[in-house]
């Protein structure tokens, strides 16, 4: 496999939909950066309308992520990766994420690839945000088989205040070099309470890319969050419980492993 560019462009859409004890669904067109965390100088000569070295129309800067401005993310990642028990890759560490766009970021869950030296992947990283400024990261080895993973872990992290913390994560992951598509469902024993989906597809990152996504997306940064808050006042008004916002969890990363049973339905992806 030849070296991916520095900065990529994914294009899609997520769709979210709740089964309990209402249905409710939801679906936004959405365009998301892949960018090679040890290589951004390069990314910055990509695009004169994207940077993570200074102030652009798009951007990446590395205080959005990790710990926020102390260990480099290379270091924060393998740490994160060691504390679950994860052998650490050795090869690109490459940060799917929604871009920084002029003075605004908020990214609900960005993904951390770790391949290794024959650039399969080897280990992720899913790292969730809410809008109380909390954060959380879930991490999970790649076999070294296959394009499609799944793998489940303990819900331990307060994300909707719409959703007490009890149940378990299943995701499934589709990740190759042209596509990226994620499944993440809540479960309750064998019910699916909440499902949320990303697909996307590939792109060159380029001048021309990024001037058609201030075109077509103005507020594509802002609409994230604004996009939130406005699915948040329907379900309140539909009745759903609001549960207030717990304590954070004492461990900052937890471990997703694979199914211990077959899940009872094939996903799409």
């Amino acid at each position: 496999m030849s070296q991916l560019p520095a900065l990529r462009v994914f294009k899609g859409h997520t769709t979210h939909q709740r089964s309990q004890p209402f249905h409710h669904r939801f679906r936004y067109g959405l365009s998301l950066i892949d960018i090679d965390i040890d290589r951004q100088a390069e990314a910055d000569r990509q695009s004169f309308l994207f940077k993570t070295s200074r102030p652009a129309l798009f951007g990446f800067r590395a205080r959005d992520h990790g710990d926020r401005g102390g260990d480099t993310l290379r270091s924060w990642a393998q740490s994160q990766w060691g504390h679950a028990g994860i052998a650490l890759p050795d090869g690109a560490i490459r940060l799917l994420t929604f871009p920084r766009h002029w003075f605004y970021k908020f990214a609900p869950i960005s993904i951390w690839v770790g391949y290794g030296r024959d650039e399969v992947p080897r280990a992720i990283l899913y790292e969730v945000h809410n809008t109380f400024g909390d954060t959380h990261t879930y991490a999970a080895e790649i076999p070294a088989a296959g394009t499609r993973h799944q793998h489940e872990a303990d819900k331990t992290f307060h994300v909707s205040p719409f959703f007490d913390i009890s149940g378990c994560y299943r995701f499934t992951l589709r990740l190759d070099k042209t596509q990226f598509k994620l499944i993440v469902e809540t479960r309750h024993g064998d019910a699916q309470t909440h499902m949320a989906t990303i697909q996307t597809k590939a792109f060159r990152a380029s001048t021309a890319q990024f001037a058609r996504l201030a075109i077509t997306k103005p507020f594509a940064s802002l609409a994230v969050t604004l996009a939130i808050h406005w699915q948040a006042l329907k379900l309140w008004i539909k009745g759903a419980k609001y549960h207030s916002r717990p304590t954070p969890p004492r461990a900052a990363v937890t471990r997703a492993t694979p199914p211990l049973t077959p899940p009872q339905h094939k996903t799409s992806i």
